[in-house]
């Protein structure tokens, strides 16, 4: 095969020759003569935020220079056939085929429950759900139905279960190579919401937005900065010449969808519940284990409440920990529509509500501090922030002894120029991000050395930086 541009995407990524090159292996996906559209989103280093975007904290976000692709064909059979490069070496189905009936029926979208029982079939391509989840989610937003179908390729190369995003830059590239094929018009921010939506309701798993967000409207070189009630994005912030961020592998499986992460989103989830309820704010069942709250002093954020508030109205009331049954019994449910609460579970409450409170205004002055002329001092304070965000995230009960181990090693480099360090995203292994003076790489090499030799793994480092699906345009590939 012989693919080339018709139409050059708008940017020009340094990994644009690599995927050409992958593309044109791909003799058995595409048939010559018609075009293919091809979409990239990048993954995500999280440098401050993490957990809190659930809870409606600003967070700041990196997009990476290593990025997912999608390639799209439509076909005239009514089928969905999705492959990926990366699925049987993961220990899945290289692909996966649906019928656009079972998708996107004429009756009418398909229910996410059926969809997450659809592609619950056969666990070895449970994968396809983040990728062709899109039409279910397209059919129930746009009401739109293919009237066709089309085979769909993904080359990622964002690592999976390392805390980077990998998700999400499959979902945003997915659906950004599905809307341009098709020609539907979907601004950038809903793009990232029903992205959030493949996520949340067709896969199962229960993340904030920030992730599809940075996916979808970062800008290279610079962070997203991301106030998630629900996702409105504030002006980007630059990174300051004198500073530069990495990312360091702790060789320790992160997943979204884990029982930890849930479990604290629940708990973050039923102190609001119960801060709303010492507040004497107005309560409405709407469904079991379902309220809304007519909230008019945090608009429904646990970010949105200062931390003196909490300090000394509600922190010592709301318990630290309580069963699922007791929370019901008097509360009657939460306002969270992606996760349930298990009665036979005893979940902590303090701790997850006291975390975005805190973080929102770590982040806060996080920012700040970027926007600030540099100095040691500053540096300094930046890393304390971070250094913050990972000890909440350890009381949380999301660390590991692998990521707890980098940031230590990183603060043993502050004479050589590392600043701070944290987990991010979901936590609970994953990926440390490290913010230090530009041009201490050498620093960060020794950091991950030396965790190799204590370890077994050797961890490889993330850096650079690149644009984001909507700044990366759609382009079309001819046969030749």
């Amino acid at each position: 095969m012989n693919w080339s541009f018709s139409q050059p995407p708008a940017a020009q990524p340094v990994d644009l020759a690599r995927f050409l090159s992958s593309v044109n292996t791909q003799a058995t996906v595409f048939s010559p003569g018609a075009p293919v559209t091809i979409a990239r989103a990048p993954g995500r280093l999280d440098l401050m935020g993490g957990i809190a975007d659930y809870s409606g904290s600003l967070v700041l976000q990196m997009p990476l220079a290593v990025a997912a692709y999608a390639a799209l064909q439509p076909t005239d059979a009514p089928i969905v056939q999705v492959y990926s490069t990366l699925a049987e070496s993961n220990g899945d189905a290289p692909g996966a085929r649906l019928e656009l009936s079972e998708l996107a029926p004429e009756s009418g979208p398909l229910s996410y429950e059926a969809a997450r029982a659809l592609f619950s079939r056969d666990p070895r391509q449970h994968w396809a759900a983040y990728v062709a989840g899109a039409v279910v989610v397209l059919h129930h937003r746009l009401g739109w139905r293919p009237e066709r179908g089309f085979s769909i390729w993904l080359d990622s190369q964002v690592p999976s279960g390392k805390g980077v995003s990998s998700s999400a830059a499959i979902e945003v590239a997915s659906m950004r190579a599905i809307v341009g094929a098709f020609g539907l018009k979907v601004e950038a921010r809903d793009l990232a919401l029903w992205c959030q939506e493949v996520e949340n309701l067709v896969v199962g798993a229960p993340c904030g937005v920030m992730d599809q967000m940075t996916a979808t409207a970062g800008e290279a070189g610079r962070l997203l900065a991301l106030r998630c009630q629900p996702a409105e994005l504030e002006p980007p912030v630059a990174l300051p010449e004198a500073l530069e961020i990495w990312g360091i592998d702790s060789g320790i499986r992160h997943a979204v969808s884990g029982s930890d992460y849930g479990a604290v989103r629940v708990g973050a989830f039923m102190g609001y519940r119960i801060i709303a309820d010492l507040a004497a704010l107005p309560v409405r069942a709407v469904a079991p284990g379902r309220v809304t709250i007519l909230d008019p002093h945090w608009h429904g954020y646990l970010a949105n409440v200062r931390p003196e508030t909490w300090a000394v109205q509600y922190r010592e009331r709301v318990p630290l920990e309580m069963t699922g049954a007791e929370f019901l019994a008097r509360y009657g449910g939460f306002t969270d529509t992606v996760t349930t609460i298990r009665p036979e579970t005893c979940y902590a409450i303090r701790i997850p509500t006291e975390h975005p409170i805190l973080e929102h205004a770590r982040v806060s002055r996080f920012r700040d501090l970027l926007q600030a002329p540099f100095t040691d001092a500053v540096g300094h304070e930046l890393g304390a922030l971070m250094f913050g965000s990972h000890a909440s995230y350890s009381a949380c009960g999301l660390g590991s002894r692998g990521t707890d181990r980098l940031v230590e090693l990183v603060r043993a480099e502050a004479d050589a120029g590392l600043f701070g360090a944290k987990i991010t995203g979901g936590g609970s292994g994953g990926t440390v991000a490290v913010l230090g003076r530009s041009g201490a790489r050498s620093a960060v090499e020794r950091v991950a050395a030396r965790y190799a030799q204590e370890t077994g793994h050797t961890p490889f480092i993330l850096e650079g930086t690149s644009v984001g699906a909507s700044g990366f345009g759609d382009g079309a590939l001819l046969y030749a």
